[in-house]
């Protein structure tokens, strides 16, 4: 099976996805930054490459173990103490190397609220989340112009509990709501086989934890 690199895999959904490819026995390469935790990902088999996602040179050595033309898949976030979000700056370092090595496919795992979703997010939601949300509107903004072959998912507020197995995708820019990691690990894993979602931008909610104005009509798959 075509192998993935994984950006954001120390924990998290990142993580979560790491152990679903595992499960399918699917190769996984992921760039870890030396401070992070790397227990959980070597002992599911995950070939760890050691650098920062801010450094060209570290993001270009970890597509060169995966190799061209394979899967990628991103769920950078975080502040770096100088202020950068590396939901922008990490995901552009990502998409810029990617040109060299045509991968099948980028998963960009944002946020519900980024892009034509704007309009639909809340004051509170604003003051809490917009800037970090802008962010990674911009990071969306950058894969989509740079004709790479891509799959945005948007996830609501995220949850580190059990799966549910209601996970869903809806392309409702009003939709908002909740999703447990691992549902969303299991819908970004199923989005990579599926040549269909390619060009997609998706919301992904819990569908029993699910608000819209507009009837619920989720993506079948």
């Amino acid at each position: 099976m075509t192998a993935t690199l994984i950006f954001g895999a120390s924990r998290g959904t990142g993580l979560e996805v790491a152990r679903c490819l595992r499960e399918r026995d699917c190769r996984v390469v992921a760039l870890v930054r030396p401070t992070s935790e790397q227990a959980p990902l070597v002992s599911l088999g995950v070939e760890c490459v050691i650098g920062d996602v801010l450094s060209t040179h570290d993001v270009r050595r970890a597509f060169r173990r995966l190799g061209d033309g394979g899967r990628v898949v991103s769920t950078l976030s975080g502040l770096t103490p100088e202020g950068v979000y590396t939901d922008e700056e990490g995901n552009r370092q990502v998409i810029e190397v990617a040109r060299d090595y045509s991968p099948r496919r980028i998963i960009l795992v944002t946020s519900i609220g980024c892009g034509e979703m704007a309009p639909y997010r809340s004051p509170r939601a604003i003051e809490a989340f917009g800037r970090v949300v802008d962010a990674k509107t911009r990071a969306e903004e950058a894969l989509r112009a740079s004709g790479l072959p891509f799959t945005i998912l948007r996830p609501g507020g995220l949850k580190s509990e059990p799966a549910t197995g209601r996970g869903i995708l809806s392309t409702d820019p009003a939709i908002h709501g909740f999703i447990h990691r691992t549902d969303l690990a299991k819908l970004v894993t199923t989005v990579l086989d599926d040549p269909r979602t390619q060009g997609g931008v998706y919301a992904a909610v819990d569908r029993d934890q699910a608000r819209c104005a507009n009837p619920i009509n989720p993506v079948v798959l």
